[in-house]
């Protein structure tokens, strides 16, 4: 739907899916494809490297940068992708918190590769209990980012999150795709069986010397690095991925419904209803 509306409006499109910016990692993530790449102009797929430290600061600020662009000539730009965080910091902004120490986040990366994420929860938890309670634990990210913020600033995380928050020059038009939970979740296993018709098993093999890298902490590496440790038998791997990107999916869904502000397009007529809502606002 994305190429569709980047087509017809004449315009670009920026991807805030947080793991479709790693190249190694394309067909675990659904990367769009070459062709899809040609249709319409993609930022933000594929730019990195695993081996390159990202955050939502610094993609925060690359985005910003890359709508100026686009806003330079256009009226319109696409935002597209599954990372409530990343949509949130661009559109939202993510408080005035200071870009990520290099130092900091050396030593605690380090400490999550070699150790695991326990040292992660177990620190946070010490230095902020109140935004240890509402944070994704198992999210290796937002602990890092949490905990060097906090060692920079001398603040709680949640302290800092209190302050007031930037504003922006443009306006944000959410839409999202509703579809009945069981059509969504057939897709999800569905989805999870072309990846691995498409060579998602041989990709993750390839990645095994790079497994604790913060980026391949993601369903779909995760179970099969399982498999290739001997825990578990290929198609019982297979069904983790379906069973976990279900779950992720549900969380998503959790997280749009809670932004209040989405206008709901039906999944076997999305491009037409969201047209339709874009012409009452005179796009």
């Amino acid at each position: 739907m994305a190429i569709d509306l980047a087509k017809h409006l004449g315009t670009e499109i920026i991807s805030c899916d947080s793991r479709q910016f790693y190249k190694e990692i394309k067909i675990g993530t659904a990367m769009p494809t070459e062709s899809e790449l040609a249709e319409a102009k993609h930022h933000f797929v594929g730019n990195i490297s695993i081996h390159d430290y990202y955050s939502i600061g610094l993609y925060e600020h690359e985005a910003l940068e890359k709508l100026t662009e686009i806003f330079s000539e256009k009226d319109v730009a696409i935002m597209v992708g599954g990372s409530g965080m990343y949509e949130k910091a661009v559109v939202d902004g993510m408080n005035d918190l200071p870009e990520a120490d290099e130092e900091n986040q050396k030593k605690l990366i380090d400490l999550f590769e070699n150790e695991g994420i326990e040292p992660l929860q177990k620190l946070l938890f010490e230095l902020d209990p109140e935004y240890f309670s509402v944070v994704d634990k198992d999210n290796s990210r937002r602990l890092l980012r949490a905990i060097d913020v906090i060692w920079q600033t001398g603040k709680t995380y949640t302290e800092n999150l209190s302050l007031p928050k930037p504003t922006r020059s443009f306006e944000t038009f959410r839409i999202g795709i509703e579809a009945p939970r069981e059509i969504i979740y057939e897709r999800i296993n569905r989805r999870v069986d072309l990846m691995m018709e498409n060579g998602l098993l041989h990709e993750a093999q390839g990645l095994i010397p790079a497994r604790e890298k913060v980026a391949l902490q993601t369903v779909g590496y995760s179970e099969l690095f399982k498999y290739f440790d001997g825990e578990w038998n290929l198609d019982f791997a297979v069904s983790e991925i379906q069973k976990n990107s279900r779950r992720y999916a549900k969380r998503q869904m959790t997280w749009n419904r809670k932004l209040g502000n989405v206008n709901w397009v039906h999944y076997d007529n999305s491009l037409q209803e969201a047209l339709s809502l874009l012409r009452k606002l005179k796009y």
